[in-house]
């Protein structure tokens, strides 16, 4: 029961905490850029059951993997993509949490 409030807590408070911490008068647009970090959750479409109970999604579905992780990370360095990578990286990390809860 505490787990899925966990898990959208970190999805949709995590960001609003950075963006209402860190872009001051533009937290608004930060936020709505991080939230755009859940696309990566269209990867999901691919698995087959689409929704398993106590699937991890790091490193089985392909933008959840290790290697798309690196390049989360790597977004951070042009200041353009920041705050995208930002909204990605605290997806992952939500998601990282859910597996470690299972």
């Amino acid at each position: 029961m505490i787990q899925p409030l966990i898990h959208y807590g970190l999805h949709f408070g995590l960001p609003l905490l950075v963006a209402l911490l860190f872009f001051g008068k533009q937290w608004l647009k930060a936020y709505g850029i991080m939230l755009l970090g859940l696309i990566i959750d269209l990867d999901h479409l691919l698995a087959n059951p689409m929704f398993q109970p106590n699937r991890c999604s790091i490193n089985f579905h392909p933008l959840h993997s290790y290697y798309a992780i690196a390049i989360y990370l790597g977004l951070l360095i042009p200041k353009k993509t920041r705050i995208f990578a930002i909204g990605l990286i605290i997806h992952i990390i939500a998601d990282a949490t859910d597996c470690a809860l299972m």
